[in-house]
């Protein structure tokens, strides 16, 4: 029975998983069952921390809120809370932004959630 080298398929999935691997460390660029297992974990990865970079912004931002917010002579919840009430639809990162970079608009923007 003659060997079968299997055909062009193959040879693209193989360029496929070795093109991904591209930047590895050791065999896990240049031999295709290592490189095939690395692939894998780090498209979990990619998978999962895209979801998990949402959360962690979001907790940065509220950090930074409320890191400003005492400044200002209130506590986080009260001023997003008075925000609500008074009808500011302004966004954590926004938020996040003004604190940073123009202090005076974020203490104006604390006045009218208090």
């Amino acid at each position: 029975m003659p060997r079968v080298r299997r055909g062009f398929k193959a040879r693209r999935r193989r360029n496929r998983v070795l093109k991904m691997a591209k930047g590895f460390y050791g065999g896990r660029h240049r031999l295709f069952k290592s490189a095939t297992e690395a692939v894998d974990r780090a498209l979990c990865y990619a998978y999962r921390d895209r979801r998990t970079k949402k959360r962690d912004f979001r907790r940065l931002w509220i950090v930074r809120i409320a890191a400003a917010a005492k400044e200002n002579g209130t506590s986080y919840s009260r001023m997003m809370g008075g925000l609500k009430k008074a009808n500011v639809d302004l966004d954590r990162k926004v938020l996040s932004n003004l604190a940073i970079l123009d202090p005076n608009a974020f203490s104006n923007v604390v006045k009218m959630a208090s």
